[in-house]
């Protein structure tokens, strides 16, 4: 008679599953985000220049800091015309972004590409394939748990993904020495 399992059982499982990937991946998540960081920043203005946006960017940057520099001389001159023609308050509005694209915005969309690219990239590397390979055996052990019938086999089939990545299933924890 096989014995099915309740779902606080698979919940065990999934969590077991987490508990022993999760630090493996954060720790490989940590070594290849320094390459990433600085690849990402290389491939930005490469993206930039083949895709013709780098033009685009230089006439943004210009047409930005002469905006600041008529922006600062406006609130300059209103100021003081307030002062002079004694007014109590100006009726000006530097803040209102609505439906405005900016320099930021382009630019953090080419780093989104190119963080990307270099993420393919990273998985062709050591570093990276590691990593990726430590999330496909997680997906797969929580894929085994999920499609199970029994604690008795699933313990197994994880088993043999743990062995995969250094660890076992069930370990024995040692008794406190006596004093």
């Amino acid at each position: 008679m096989s014995k099915t399992m309740t779902k606080y059982q698979l919940d065990h499982f999934k969590y077991k599953v987490k508990r022993q990937f999760d630090p493996l991946i954060e720790e490989h998540e940590l070594l290849v985000k320094q390459y990433r960081t600085e690849a990402t920043n290389k491939v930005v203005g490469k993206l930039a220049k083949k895709m013709g946006a780098d033009k685009i960017l230089d006439q943004f940057r210009k047409a930005e800091t002469f905006m600041k520099k008529a922006q600062a001389d406006a609130k300059t001159f209103f100021e003081k015309k307030a002062k002079t023609q004694d007014k109590k308050e100006l009726n000006y509005n530097f803040t209102d972004r609505d439906e405005k694209i900016t320099l930021d915005d382009c630019e953090e969309q080419l780093r989104d590409w190119a963080k990307t690219l270099v993420d393919r990239e990273i998985e062709r590397r050591p570093e990276g394939h590691k990593l990726k390979t430590l999330r496909d055996l997680k997906t797969k052990a929580i894929d085994t748990v999920m499609e199970a019938g029994t604690p008795e086999v699933l313990i197994i089939s994880l088993n043999q993904v743990s062995k995969k990545i250094g660890l076992q299933w069930n370990t024995d924890i040692k008794a406190l020495p006596s004093v």
